[in-house]
């Protein structure tokens, strides 16, 4: 919720990124109520959920070692290891990179057939 001009401000927390956005949702309820209940207005808004760049590492780094995260965003995984770690935040072009390989892996993912 950057860079708003709202009357509030809300929070989610959790264990998993699920968790925390279902938080977050019961938290947005929970001020649109209290507002109601107190007879003031509430600015309805529209939201996305993002990760950045150490956020996103340090939940798949469990999953996926960091040469294979070097292997899937075409990123050094020393690099990597600097972003997740917070030792240095990655450009503009960094994470662009970043996000068009694991996007592309996850085309290739939801494109695997069993037999």
């Amino acid at each position: 919720m950057e860079d708003n001009d709202l009357s509030y401000g809300l929070i989610g927390e959790g264990k998993t990124v699920q968790e925390t956005i279902t938080d977050f949702n019961l938290s947005y309820d929970g001020m649109r109520e209290y507002y109601k209940k107190i007879g003031k207005p509430f600015e309805e808004i529209e939201y996305e959920f993002f990760y950045d760049t150490e956020s996103f590492l340090a939940a798949y780094s469990k999953t996926f070692s960091l040469a294979g995260l070097e292997i899937i965003t075409g990123v050094n995984q020393t690099q990597l290891g600097h972003y997740l770690h917070g030792r240095r935040k990655p450009t503009r072009k960094t994470i662009d990179k970043i996000q068009k390989g694991v996007e592309r892996f996850a085309r290739e993912l939801t494109a695997v057939r069993f037999a």
